[in-house]
């Protein structure tokens, strides 16, 4: 091993190459604080060159890699495998973690293609900030925006709260650099909107989560900066309610609807109990709330002429129970701020069972009715924290203990809980992971819900692809 950290210092330099376990430790633990395994180094290459002969020297030694962008995971996608798991994903038993922070350079805007070409590295709001400048939008947005990485937001296909509108991370690509796991580059960065010249080998990548091959580069598309914004909060008196004032909001405004965000009262009250000074716009507590937004090239007075006039209608139809309408920036951020610091909040609550699935827009609130209580009847008391994009079908579908229960033991029964929710999903033709990806946290799960046709296609391009098994190992497959 001596000599293999010796050959990688030479690759990207000693200063960029980490053997000391308390220098280690950061890049070894995920997010979330439920994986943790030393790697035998993080090595911080600089450039697609280098990441390349990073990988021809591991594919030689059959050693593990385990690429890691802003480390913002929520499946332990970007750590290593723990040793009881190693064994059964790892050859040699070695793996380094492939950090790519030092590949930050926005490479190159163009407006009139409507495209930015990225490193890996860049951290997401640094790409926002870069295509504003341009007087363009780069729409991805998500919580860990200042410090995910695109990289990272590409292997996973992020999605967050505009995907309504510009899809997930997936329809925002146009092309790739990627390092194969032989050490060879694929250079596909095109940034062509038509290319019908065979397979699309860019989006065997995306969502791959490191285990096809390490995305270097990217181009992207970007799109008109809005003009104006209009922003509201609207309380309902249920789910269902939530899905006829979509589809009301867009026959009335159309595309310009960008964001739909469910949230459970539940959910504003812990916001409310660990962010003291939140301030709900209503007097009364309502069982339901949807945060919704439009966007426009428009002028604004434009824009809040039509939102307030879709709301009316809502109204006369009753779907709606109340609504608050931001006069201006400071009070949409406002409002915003009751949605971003729900993950928070539970944090301070204290531990949760967390899901992240999708179902059929049209099944959210027949889902939500059937598997809450399912989840009452097999554990009574539960505590739902429900939210997430209803606009493209996802749920941040979370469970709290009972009020006072002990924590330990109703965590202990977590894949009891899981299990529940994943075999509901499956009755209603969703899917277990929809924006967080597999990792090695579901790797596992995800056997009792795709056929296994499905599997075995999975399993036939990753050994086309990564024959030696380095890529990532033990995370998806």
């Amino acid at each position: 091993m001596t000599q293999l950290i010796e050959q990688l210092n030479s690759i990207v330099g000693k200063a960029a190459v980490i053997t000391d376990p308390q220098e280690v430790t950061p890049y070894a633990t995920d997010w979330r604080k439920r994986y943790f395994s030393m790697p035998l180094a993080v090595v911080k290459p600089a450039s697609t060159a280098e990441v390349a002969a990073v990988v021809k020297l591991c594919a030689a030694t059959r050693t593990a890699i385990v690429p890691q962008g802003g480390n913002t995971g929520l499946c332990g996608g970007a750590t290593p495998l723990a040793a009881e798991d190693a064994g059964r994903f790892v050859s040699s038993g070695a793996q380094i973690v492939l950090k790519l922070s030092r590949l930050n350079r926005v490479r190159a805007v163009d407006p009139v293609s409507n495209t930015i070409t990225v490193e890996a590295g860049c951290v997401l709001a640094k790409l926002q900030q870069a295509a504003a400048a341009a007087g363009r939008l780069f729409p991805l947005s998500l919580a860990a925006e200042g410090s995910c990485e695109i990289g990272g937001n590409l292997s996973t296909n992020a999605g967050g709260t505009a995907v309504l509108r510009y899809g997930n991370a997936r329809d925002l690509v146009l092309g790739l650099e990627v390092v194969l796991p032989d050490g060879q580059i694929w250079d596909g960065l095109r940034g062509l909107r038509k290319d019908n010249t065979g397979y699309d080998l860019k989006q065997l990548f995306v969502g791959a989560e490191g285990t096809l091959g390490i995305i270097t580069a990217a181009v992207l598309k970007l799109f008109p900066r809005a003009r104006a914004k209009a922003t509201a909060l609207v309380a309902l008196e249920s789910p269902a309610r939530a899905l006829e004032l979509l589809s009301h909001l867009q026959g009335a405004c159309g595309d310009r609807l960008t964001g739909f965000e469910l949230m459970s009262a539940f959910c504003l009250s812990l916001v409310a109990k660990h962010y003291p000074a939140t301030r709900l716009p209503f007097t009364q507590v309502h069982p339901q709330y949807v945060l919704l937004e439009l966007s426009d090239t428009a002028s604004a007075e434009n824009l809040d002429a039509t939102l307030q006039e879709a709301l009316a209608k809502a109204a006369e139809r009753s779907l709606v129970l109340d609504a608050a309408v931001a006069a201006n920036e400071a009070q949409a951020a406002a409002l915003w701020a009751l949605r971003e610091n729900i993950p928070e909040a539970q944090v301070h609550e204290g531990q949760q069972i967390k899901h992240d699935i999708s179902v059929p827009i049209s099944r959210i609130a027949e889902y939500i009715a059937v598997t809450d209580a399912e989840l009452e009847r097999a554990f009574p008391g539960v505590r739902m924290v429900t939210f997430g994009h209803l606009g493209d079908g996802n749920l941040h579908y979370n469970i709290a203990p009972p009020a006072g229960a002990d924590e330990g033991a109703f965590m202990a029964r977590a894949s009891e809980v899981s299990r529940v929710v994943h075999d509901s999903v499956a009755r209603f033709s969703g899917s277990i992971s929809a924006e967080h990806g597999l990792g090695q946290y579901k790797r596992d799960e995800i056997l009792r819900y795709k056929s296994p046709l499905e599997m075995e296609l999975m399993r036939r391009i990753k050994a086309a692809l990564d024959p030696r098994g380095i890529m990532n190992p033990g995370k998806v497959l």
